[in-house]
């Protein structure tokens, strides 16, 4: 949802050398031009921009001149892929939404419990059978990377219940139809923001909590907004990732499948950086939640994913997926003697 940052590129990194290993010109031999927009929240001064600019000299040899567009705003990325100006485009997975129904269901609140679903989830996708829900369209996902698990990050850490957020101010993406419903569910105000301000509202006091990965902790100085009262409620909302979306007929299919396939090799270095960011937040901020309170946030988010599956937003077979992978590493819960989501 929100990170930026050292941690951000380093994470990202591996999607950039991704996007440029194995690219290959059409048949002819010729140099071609793609152009890869990239949202940096510094913007080409950024060194996530640059750390990918500097890949351009292996694209060239490959026979691809990679045009290079940074972007501060992750709306306008989405919005210059869509119109054609990109032949690819890295966003966030809730961003990547619009193009890809399937994928862009994988951060649902609560549909990927932690880091072994995660894996699990990223071998199904790597399946040559899954290739079908890559495809929608013109765009094709030729890339997921983890980012690791969300938290409600708060400035007053006496806010330790459901009931306790009511009327409380929450910043969470204004393109987010899923975060939106979720806040306003609890009884919760919720205060429209970017992947670029959410940080500052949090830490000036304009807004009371923001959902956040651990990796943007310090990157996002949040600690600032955390203070001496603040918190971190550790319950995993849902799961962070990053995506790679191309336009299929820009590309072959030997240098889509490559993609894919080192991405998909990726994962571990992606977590070791997550791990790391978790270890670096102090411990005190920490708070713990019971069973009990973990079991009702559960069903609590399992409402509102079949209440966004049933309007659309989730797509219904993603959800299937993920509950088989919650019941098979949980087949304790009490969703898995039922039937539905």
């Amino acid at each position: 949802m929100m990170m930026a940052g050292k941690t951000l590129r380093a994470l990202v990194v591996a999607a950039a050398s991704v996007m440029l290993l194995g690219q290959q010109a059409h048949a002819d031999d010729e140099v071609v031009e793609r152009t890869f927009c990239v949202w940096d929240p510094v913007g080409s001064n950024g060194r996530l921009f640059s750390l990918m600019q500097s890949q351009r000299p292996l694209a060239l040899e490959q026979g691809v001149d990679l045009k290079m567009r940074a972007y501060t705003n992750e709306h306008i990325a989405a919005e210059e892929f869509r119109a054609g100006q990109c032949d690819k485009v890295l966003l966030t997975g809730t961003m990547a939404r619009d193009f890809n129904e399937f994928t862009g269901s994988l951060d649902a609140m609560g549909a990927i419990p932690g880091e072994e679903e995660m894996r699990m989830l990223m071998r199904v996708l790597s399946q040559d059978s899954a290739r079908q829900y890559l495809r929608n369209g013109e765009y094709e996902v030729a890339g997921i990377l983890p980012a690791g698990s969300l938290y409600l990050f708060l400035r007053d850490r006496s806010i330790d219940s459901v009931e306790k957020l009511q009327g409380k101010r929450i910043a969470v993406p204004d393109h987010d139809r899923a975060a939106v419903t979720m806040v306003r569910h609890v009884g919760a105000s919720v205060v429209g923001s970017t992947t670029t301000n959410f940080a500052g509202r949090f830490n000036n006091g304009s807004v009371d909590a923001a959902p956040a990965p651990a990796v943007a902790y310090e990157p996002m100085e949040l600690y600032r907004g955390l203070a001496e009262n603040g918190g971190i409620y550790n319950y995993k909302i849902a799961q962070m990732n990053f995506q790679i979306i191309a336009r299929h007929e820009r590309f072959s299919e030997e240098y889509l499948e490559a993609v894919r396939e080192h991405s998909f090799n990726s994962v571990d270095g992606a977590y070791d950086i997550i791990r790391e960011a978790e270890e670096t937040i102090d411990e005190n901020y920490w708070m713990h939640p019971s069973a009990q309170e973990k079991a009702e946030y559960d069903e609590m988010a399992r409402g509102v994913r079949i209440q966004l599956r049933d309007e659309g937003v989730f797509d219904e077979t993603a959800l299937r997926v993920m509950r088989g992978i919650r019941c098979r590493t949980q087949p304790d819960r009490a969703e898995c003697t039922e039937n539905s989501e």
